[in-house]
């Protein structure tokens, strides 16, 4: 067991530990510079699909409104209510500067690899779709990289169906336990229920389940921190100060000073938003868009929704309570977000965030469930792993609900999600150009006065696309279903 711990910590190092970062950052400013900062001329237009609908009026068809919340309920998570405590614990309040920071390159980052997921999608035959890394891996770069396909779906399947997974279910029953006194058995036993019934009903299940709580969940926790705010209003320009200066060293608050603060917010702000992991475009990749760069600009506004929303009414609801003391560690996450919100608006709040951190939880869960199922398509067609998949997902979310301790057995959750990374970022930078071309596409078409651009496949014949994919192209009819495991 030492030695597979230990080659796991190996892989961790070489990947979280030093080489991961900064390729996550350097790749993003990169990208940023070379699309014409993307992520800020089309920011205007993300807005848009707040009110977009299916654009085939195919009632299996995935919206990019749904695919948004899927991917948001994905990123949203209890790094932002705990993860951002720690930063600011960690490296103080500049570290909030940095996660801002690194969420607008990230926009653009996740602007691209969702475009390729939506440009090398397959149609399902049903109305709905499927793609991601693994898919632009295979008709990206060819179908001799095949075996790069499989190392992501398996790592990616054991990060999150299952890694992450077993931790939902674990910070979901705590939530629980510690605010109402319900045993863990009860609500691992209650999570593990739903978790059933939803995720037998497939993606159009999870979207439509994803289209209800989420703005529930993102609309109570904004309107706590514009509270926790309001009451405040006239500390808030000093707050702000102090997250400038500690983030440039003007201000040291705790020890390491600007490099404290630029490490936690860089760390942390890439874990909250995911722009880059490869672990989002499987979502993007479902929904019915005119336009590959559309559903790009959408999940550009997903990282903006995650980290410069979410992750900053977390930090305004600690920085404007007398609960955090400046250098002072040792307290966890969590509980400095509650008692932060506690001393400002009464204890009736912790019953709110507490309702937060369930939907937090429970998105996440179904959220890391179709990322299993996406990887379990690369590997094998036949329809019985599906089930043994959805049972098994069953079972550790019971397992890391009722059994704290079991949550330690998928340490290897962040070294593969390390793996995944450092190979989504390789593909992407070798398909960039061809990303270039479809952002040249939808800009001319919008130069040309095309309010809405439609992305025609047969004007790109050089590249291994679905024409049956793009129902809205001109001259595209009919559906053929392509199984990933066999391409």
């Amino acid at each position: 067991m030492d030695i597979i711990t230990g080659f796991f910590g190996l892989v961790e190092d070489l990947t979280w530990g030093w080489a991961l970062i900064p390729m996550l950052v350097v790749f993003g400013v990169f990208i940023t510079v070379m699309s014409g900062f993307v992520q800020i001329r089309f920011f205007k237009r993300m807005f848009r699909v707040l009110f977009s609908k299916n654009q085939t009026g195919d009632p299996n068809a995935i919206s990019a409104r749904e695919a948004l919340l899927v991917s948001v309920g994905g990123r949203v998570g209890g790094g932002n209510i705990a993860g951002v405590a720690v930063a600011i614990t960690l490296g103080g309040p500049g570290a909030v500067f940095w996660m801002w920071a690194i969420a607008i390159i990230g926009m653009a980052t996740s602007l691209v690899e969702s475009t390729l997921a939506q440009l090398y999608k397959r149609s399902n035959g049903d109305g709905t779709y499927q793609g991601g890394p693994a898919g632009y891996i295979i008709y990206g770069l060819g179908a001799k990289h095949k075996w790069l396909a499989v190392v992501y779906a398996v790592c990616l399947m054991l990060a999150f169906a299952f890694g992450f997974n077993a931790f939902q279910g674990n910070t979901f029953a705590g939530a629980v336990y510690d605010s109402l006194g319900v045993d863990r058995v009860w609500s691992g036993i209650g999570l593990a229920i739903i978790t059933g019934l939803i995720v037998y009903g497939g993606i159009r299940r999870i979207a439509k389940v994803a289209d209800v709580i989420i703005p529930v969940m993102a609309f109570i926790y904004i309107g706590l921190a514009l509270l926790v705010i309001l009451s405040n209003i006239t500390a808030l320009p000093g707050v702000i100060w102090s997250i400038i200066a500690n983030a440039f060293g003007l201000e040291e608050v705790v020890g390491g000073g600007f490099g404290a603060a630029l490490a936690q917010g860089l760390r942390r702000g890439l874990f909250s938003n995911e722009a880059g992991l490869g672990s989002t475009p499987n979502v993007a990749a479902t929904a019915d868009v005119r336009h590959p760069i559309s559903q790009g600009i959408t999940q550009s506004f997903s990282v903006f929704i995650d980290t410069i929303v979410i992750c900053t009414c977390t930090a305004f609801i600690i920085l404007l309570s007398p609960v955090y003391q400046p250098g002072v560690e040792g307290i966890d996450g969590i509980v400095l977000t509650q008692q932060s919100l506690v001393s400002q608006v009464g204890t009736w709040s912790q019953y709110f965030l507490t309702f937060a951190i369930l939907l937090f939880a429970f998105s996440s869960i179904i959220y890391n469930y179709y990322l299993g199922e996406t990887a379990l398509k690369v590997m094998t067609s036949r329809p019985g792993a599906l089930h043994v998949l959805r049972f098994a997902i069953v079972i550790v979310v019971f397992l890391g609900a009722t059994a704290p301790g079991a949550t330690a057995v998928f340490f290897f959750s962040d070294p593969l999600m390390g793996v995944l990374a450092v190979v989504n970022l390789s593909v992407i930078l070798m398909l960039f150009p061809v990303a270039l071309r479809i952002l040249d596409d939808f800009r001319s078409q919008l130069k040309a006065g095309v309010e809405r651009p439609v992305f025609e496949p047969t004007a790109f014949p050089d590249l291994d696309l679905d024409h049956s994919a793009w129902p809205h192209a001109q001259g595209v009819a009919g559906s053929t279903r392509v199984d990933f495991a066999k391409a």
